[in-house]
């Protein structure tokens, strides 16, 4: 349990700088997504293949992974897409929203009774999002994306955990990616009717910062988190992911100075969130969950 929490942790600070790097690349979200899946996809194969792990699953299988994938990929896209609609540091704080959506779905997709302190839990998160959104109305369609990033988040650790029984971290990562790479292909069309882009292909920068973000804050931190989910129920794993708003707005304030463009509405809210986060965590080391 005491490794998995490391695991956890290590995972949640990498996760973090994601949303600085998706400030730093600017690609339209939908492409950033779509590089950065193929990328870190791509890496998975040659690394599997050199270590004799690379699995070929059943076709149903690797539908179901397809199909966590495509989740995955939405759930990116509105994550970034709250980025440059508004700033990191709001898109991390509306990331927060997935604890209170992980309550009501685990509980379904597991079959198991709703815990009411975990919904209490999540609606003091909640809380502290709406404080947000009434102290920065102009941020409205980051918000708004950033709170389908934490819906779409909050689906695959659930569903992951069925995966993870059957086939390793590393697998069950490879085929999400590719999953979400072949839902893009479909989607970025009509997306990029709505959000144009100012162009396709990645600049020399945008290069470095995507081999990043795939090779460091996506293939190791997903293997680190399933690793993780194994050992620790998908809410407490949800909730503890409320830690990476506070890294990454950290960072977001000592790179891009948002501190100077954020008041005491952005500051209630983090307090809040915040709280329940510690709340959960210290609930989960005396139930030992």
């Amino acid at each position: 349990m005491k490794k998995a929490f490391i695991q956890l942790h290590i995972a949640i600070f990498l996760a973090g700088f994601t949303a600085i790097l998706g400030k730093l690349i600017t690609l339209n979200e939908g492409l950033l997504v779509w590089y950065r899946m193929w990328i870190t996809g791509v890496t998975l194969a040659i690394i599997l293949l050199f270590t004799k792990e690379l699995v070929r699953l059943p076709l149903k299988d690797a539908f179901t992974n397809f199909g966590v994938g495509a989740i995955v990929a939405l759930h990116w896209v509105c994550f970034y897409g709250s980025i440059k609609y508004s700033n990191v540091s709001v898109a991390l704080i509306c990331f927060s929203a997935i604890g209170f959506f992980t309550a009501f779905l685990e509980p379904i997709i597991m079959k198991r009774r709703i815990d009411i302190i975990e919904l209490l839990l999540g609606l003091i998160v909640i809380a502290g999002i709406y404080l947000i959104f009434d102290f920065y109305p102009q941020f409205k369609t980051g918000i708004i994306f950033g709170i389908l990033s934490a819906l779409f988040g909050s689906l695959f650790p659930v569903l992951n955990k069925n995966l993870l029984k059957k086939y390793s971290a590393r697998t069950v990562t490879l085929y999400e990616m590719f999953g979400g790479v072949m839902i893009l292909m479909f989607i970025i069309p009509f997306y990029l009717k709505q959000f144009p882009a100012a162009y396709f292909f990645p600049t020399a920068k945008d290069w470095l910062w995507l081999l990043i973000l795939a090779w460091l804050c996506t293939v190791l931190t997903f293997i680190l988190a399933l690793n993780a989910l194994k050992k620790i129920s998908a809410f407490t794993v949800n909730l503890a992911y409320n830690f990476e708003p506070v890294y990454g707005i950290l960072m977001a304030f000592v790179i891009f100075k948002e501190n100077e463009h954020l008041g005491r509405g952005f500051y209630f809210g983090l307090s809040l969130i915040v709280l329940a986060v510690v709340l959960q965590m210290v609930r989960v080391r005396n139930l030992k969950i």
